[in-house]
Order: structure tokens, then sequence, then C-alpha cells
């Protein structure tokens, strides 16, 4: 059976664009940025970008490209006993979806909850009571949260009916609809957000540097982070997506769009949200730094507070904001599966719909265990250690594989070259080989002694070990697991050679 094709190359970039938009775009950077060091942040993003975000993402181009295949045949192909390199991108990405959907299944109800502002004046005590009731202690786990447990099952669904389509006329022709709408949505929240009274002096907070920042180390890890991070590398996502281009397709200058389109997105989402901040701050009498938050309390309670205090159509201003997070999080939701579905297709030799119905399956069982009472906790717990132990080691692996044990960047950069408008030179094989490991390995390290310091949140040890090293143990022996089953269809010969 041929390898299924994007129609367009418009529609692979809108799929790859629409994968690295995420909810994190717009709840996450906004406050990264804020926190280390305002205007002055736009710098050491601006070089992470350029010297380790891009230059990931066009390799994982024309890796995917050039080995036609999804993480686990392409890093097979690089040298057979490193299959499970992509295994454990996979299982990442399959653990991330778990909860993933669960907070588009938030963004989904407080779409609804927007009409009428159903959430009242406390609402933080809606979130964490009324909607999710979060029980006391850490391991009281409690009952299914209806509320919750609904919209998710319907988020579902609809990403199941998509994922089944294939890529041409499912994903692709899902990122052609959502895309330019979830666009145009974010614009139109910018524009009103900092047009409200007080909008500039949120502004003034995001925007001011504090150039004594770029001196401290942890600015530029978080830059290398949030970059990481927002472009969906290391999970095996955009080396799936590139597998399905044709032959003859310009790698570079679609991975110079995706990312500075990405880029530009969380910068416009920075200015809105802060703008909103700014207009609430004013609106209660305080400072901007007393109403900012991070994560999920930036989304479902403080956007809340700031619809429940906006001048007119306060309804339809909640519709936009969460309704961009529902689009946001269903094009990252489908981009994150569908690694997983490719590897189990090529390994197990199964059509696509039993691919995506083994990988769905579990996924969605598994994310029942955060529709519960107890399910924020574990959430926040398996996210933390994921993605700092997971998602960035994943990547680090990948660049050590590929720059010192294969030696394919040689190869990598001409097959780049052949095919594309933007040539790339020796300073891409030098970022990738020497500037991101770097920055990758001191980041993992950092973590591991921040880990060892303090203890996430406060959560006792017991959860800590259970669900979050649990879980990025878990993901690596699995694929180790992987790796030692037969493949149900030879692999082409010249692809075991590498």
């Amino acid at each position: 059976m041929p390898r299924e094709q994007w129609s367009t190359r418009a529609g692979f970039l809108l799929a790859a664009i629409g994968s690295a938009i995420g909810l994190g775009n717009i709840w996450r950077y906004p406050y990264v940025a804020y926190e280390n060091g305002g205007g002055a942040f736009l710098l050491p993003y601006f070089i992470a970008l350029l010297t380790a975000g891009i230059p990931i993402l066009i390799l994982e181009y024309s890796l995917g490209h050039r080995f036609q295949g999804s993480a686990p045949r392409v890093f097979r192909s690089l040298s057979e006993r490193w299959e499970w390199l992509g295994w454990w991108q996979v299982f990442v990405s399959f653990v991330i979806v778990s909860y993933y959907m669960v907070i588009i299944g938030w963004a989904l109800s407080f779409t609804y909850f927007s009409f009428g502002t159903q959430w009242g004046a406390d609402t933080e005590s809606f979130f964490f009571g009324d909607f999710l009731g979060v029980t006391g202690d850490f391991w009281e786990m409690g009952g299914f949260q209806w509320k919750v447990l609904l919209p998710v099952v319907l988020v579902w669904a609809v990403v199941y009916v998509i994922l089944l389509r294939g890529v041409r006329s499912g994903i692709e022709r899902m990122a052609k609809v959502l895309m330019p709408v979830l666009i145009l949505m974010m614009v139109a929240i910018t524009i009103r957000a900092v047009t409200l009274p007080g909008a500039g002096e949120g502004l003034n907070v995001l925007l001011t540097p504090d150039f004594s920042s770029l001196f401290d180390e942890r600015v530029w890890m978080a830059a290398y982070g949030q970059v990481f991070f927002s472009l969906s590398i290391g999970f095996g996502i955009m080396i799936t997506y590139s597998s399905y281009l044709p032959k003859r397709s310009d790698l570079a200058n679609s991975g110079l769009i995706a990312g500075l389109a990405n880029g530009g997105f969380e910068f416009m989402a920075a200015l809105g949200v802060f703008g909103a901040l700014g207009f609430l701050a004013a609106q209660q009498g305080v400072g901007v730094d007393q109403v900012v938050d991070a994560g999920v309390a930036l989304a479902f309670v403080i956007f809340p507070q700031i619809i429940n205090q906006f001048p007119g159509l306060n309804s339809f201003f909640g519709v936009l904001f969460f309704g961009s997070l529902l689009f946001a999080g269903m094009t990252s939701a489908v981009s994150i599966l569908e690694p997983a579905i490719a590897g189990v297709k090529e390994k197990f030799n199964l059509t696509r719909r039993a691919a995506v119905n083994w990988v769905c399956g579990p996924a969605f069982l598994f994310s029942l265990l955060y529709t519960t009472q107890g399910g924020i906790r574990y959430l926040d717990t398996v996210d933390r250690f994921i993605n700092a132990y997971g998602v960035a080691l994943a990547g680090l692996v990948e660049l050590i594989l590929v720059a010192w044990i294969a030696r394919k960047l040689d190869e990598m950069r001409e097959h780049i070259n052949d095919i594309s408008d933007v040539r790339v030179g020796r300073a891409w094989q030098l970022f990738l080989s020497v500037v991101t490991p770097v920055v990758l390995g001191a980041m993992a390290v950092f973590n591991l002694i921040q880990e060892w310091r303090t203890p996430y949140e406060g959560y006792p040890l017991s959860g800590l070990v259970t669900l979050g090293w649990g879980t990025v143990i878990a993901a690596i022996l699995l694929a180790f697991t992987f790796q030692w089953v037969g493949w149900r269809q030879p692999l082409k010969q010249k692809e075991e050679r590498g």
C-alpha cells in the first residue's frame, strides 16, 4: 500500500503549525516571558529559536522525509540498535496526550460556561470545587467527575473520527479549517484586549526589559526550554508528519516558516493575555503582578475573572477565548497521537483503523485517571516529569545519535540542500552537534538539582516517585520492549543498512 501524503505543501504547513500552536502558547509563554526579564526575554528566545528550535525542526523534517517512516522506523534506519529511541518518543507522546485531552475537555466545558458567565463571581472556587471537585489528599482519588468526564469523551470522539479519516482527509482538512479560524480568533482577542482600559499597564509589565536577566543562566534555559517544548520537537511528531511529504519538498523553508509562525503566534498571545491582565488589575485597583499567574489557573481562574469584568458582550469574549483554547488543543492533540499510530501501523502491519483503535483505546482509558476528583494533581505531576525528563532528554539523545553516533548530519544537510530553496550550512551542524546538546544537558542537570532540593509542588514523595519518575521509567522500559518485538513486515534492505 503506498504511503499517505499531504495533498499540498500548505496543508502540511498548516498541520505542522497547528501541532506547534497548542495550549502552552496561550498560557505558558506569556508567563515565562514575564518571569524571565519581560522584553529582554525576546533576545534569548529569538537566539534559542535560531540556534535550537528551527535547526532541530529542519533536522526532523529531513529524517522523516529521507527515511519515509515513523520515528521508530527512522531511528532503526539510522542504527538497528536505536529503534527504542523512536518508541521512547512515541510513548512520551502517548503519555502527554492522555492528559492533554482532559485539558481540551476543560476548554470545551468553559466555552459552554461562557454563555451567561456560569462560573459566577468566585471563579477559583468554581473551577477547583464545583467543576473539578478537587479532593484534599494527594492519594484521595475520589470518583469520576462527570462534568469533566463527559466533555472529555466528546473530545475523544471527535479526534478519533479525524484520525480515522487519515492524513489527507482527516488531519490536513481539519488543519485547513481550524488554523485560519484560530488565528482570526486570536487576532480578535488581542486587538480587543490591548484596547481595554488599563491594558497599557499590563503591556508595560510584559515588555519592559530587565537586561540584568540576560546574565542569568536560568533565563537562557527557560528560553531554550520554551522553544523546545512549543515547536513539537522531540516527540516524533515532525518526523512522522514530514514522512508524508512528496519527494520534492522544500524542507528548510518549511522549517523557517513553521518556527517563525509559532513564535509570532506566541508573542501575539502574550500581548493579548497581558493586555487583559492589565485591564483586570485596573478593575481591581491592584498591580499587574498581583493578578498574573501561570498554567491552568491563568486560563480557567484568572480569565473568567477578566471576562466577568468585560465591558459588554462578555459571553462572546469568553466563547472566543475558550474556543481558541479548544481549537489550539485539538490541532495539537491530533498531531501528538499520529506518531504512535504511524509507529504501530508500520511495526505490526496494521490497517489505519486498527492502529487508531490500538492507540486511542488505551490512551482514552489512561485519560480517565485525570477525570477523577484527584485528577488535577496527577495531571500536574505527570506533566512536570514527562516534559522535564521525557521530551527534553529524548531530544538530547536524538541529537547525540544523529550527530555523534550515526554521524548523519552531513548526509542530512546534503538531503535538505538538494531539495530546498533555502540552504543550510555548517553553522546548522554546529548548533545541532554542540550548542543544543550542551544546553539540553545543562537543563537536565538543573532540573535534577531543583528536584532534589525541593519536591515539586510539595507533593508527597510517594506520588512523585509513582506518577512522576514511574511514568518516565515506564516509557523507557516499554520502548526497549517494543524494540525486541519483531516487525510484521520486513523493512527495506536499504533502511536496515541505514
